[in-house]
């Protein structure tokens, strides 16, 4: 679907930014490189989750019942839409409290807009949008900061509370433990078809709905005994973020490319060239950990590296518990979850078998 620009000489959002949704982020191999220059200070006994293992967010135990999750995320725009833009840029900001398996308590916007490229009522379109998924996650928008900017960004600072027992890392999976996905991939490809106007309507749909669907399974999978781990599948796309957890937990992850659910038209796509810059950077900077069978070309490559806006939680769950992890998901209307794969002994890295 080709979005044409508003009314008068009002550019097309995405035609404003160099990167767009997810796919804005620093290469993993750049980001590691700057964390690895810095150690913390000194301890700080309260601190649950804090850089070491790239988790979805910082956990700070407040007392015996209750932990505070704080995480923010923003980005420039994936759509040319303001109102989807704001929706899309806060669900995705929240993912990150429910992938620790928190409630979302409070958020604050992070605003920055070239004021003198676009009208109010566009930039008023974009805060209205992260306010009604707020709105939707029963959470208010307190407060926030803007600046004016020469891109378009927006997105959220996020806290949420959880029990210190019930916290979800991405980094205590277990041998044996299946990984399921509660989200189909494909986003990054969408948004690249997109702003090639090469997507179409139900393309455009499907990219919406579920860049929009909030992740708000998280608390009840954390309650799960048999659930070990948690994160969500964001921009360093489906292997980056399986390696995080291999490298965790200190295990091998394997992953089954003819189990993954695919957002609708995302494999033709990407064959026909729609890939992000994003992915061949991921690849680049974890490539060497990842073994692919050599069934798998380069387009499904690309595919595996796809970062995902707003994606899914992948579960790290025993198998006595992956019929409940998946029951949960579909009466919430995540229908296309699935097993993907699995954790096992060994080096830490990704296999990746078709």
């Amino acid at each position: 679907m080709t979005q044409e620009a508003s009314v008068g000489a009002t550019p097309r959002l995405t035609s404003l930014s160099h990167g767009g949704g997810c796919g804005c982020k620093i290469a993993p191999g750049v980001l590691a490189d700057l964390l690895a220059r810095f150690a913390p200070a000194q301890a700080f006994p309260g601190l649950m989750v804090g850089t070491e293992t790239a988790d979805d967010a910082a956990v700070y135990r407040l007392n015996d019942e209750q932990a505070l999750i704080a995480t923010t995320d923003f980005f420039m725009p994936i759509v040319d839409d303001p109102y989807d833009f704001g929706r899309i840029a806060a669900t995705n900001a929240l993912s990150d409290v429910y992938a620790m398996g928190g409630t979302p308590i409070m958020a604050l916007a992070i605003v920055g807009m070239p004021i003198n490229v676009l009208p109010r009522e566009t930039i008023a379109e974009i805060l209205r949008g992260g306010q009604d998924v707020c709105t939707q996650a029963g959470i208010p928008v307190a407060g926030g900061h803007t600046i004016d900017s020469v891109e378009p960004i927006y997105g959220l600072a996020a806290m949420g509370l959880v029990h210190p027992a019930r916290v979800k890392r991405n980094a205590d999976a277990r041998a044996g433990d299946v990984l399921i996905l509660s989200k189909p991939l494909g986003v990054g490809v969408l948004s690249a078809a997109l702003k090639k106007g090469q997507l179409d309507a139900d393309g455009y749909r499907a990219m919406i709905d579920a860049t929009t669907r909030l992740n708000t399974p998280g608390p009840e999978l954390a309650a799960l005994p048999g659930v070990h781990a948690i994160t969500d599948v964001t921009g360093f796309g489906l292997l980056g973020h399986a390696l995080e957890m291999s490298r965790g937990a200190g295990l091998r992850a394997r992953i089954d490319v003819a189990a993954l659910p695919w957002l609708p038209g995302v494999r033709d796509l990407a064959a026909e060239g729609m890939i992000t810059g994003a992915s061949g950077r991921n690849w680049a900077s974890y490539g060497a950990a990842i073994a692919l069978d050599a069934a798998v070309d380069a387009t499904g490559r690309a595919l595996l590296t796809d970062p995902q806006t707003s994606g899914g939680l992948l579960v790290a769950c025993d198998r006595e518990t992956a019929p409940q992890v998946l029951a949960l998901l579909a009466q919430q209307g995540f229908t296309q979850a699935a097993v993907v794969g699995e954790m096992m002994n060994g080096e830490a890295g990704v296999d990746v078998r078709p």
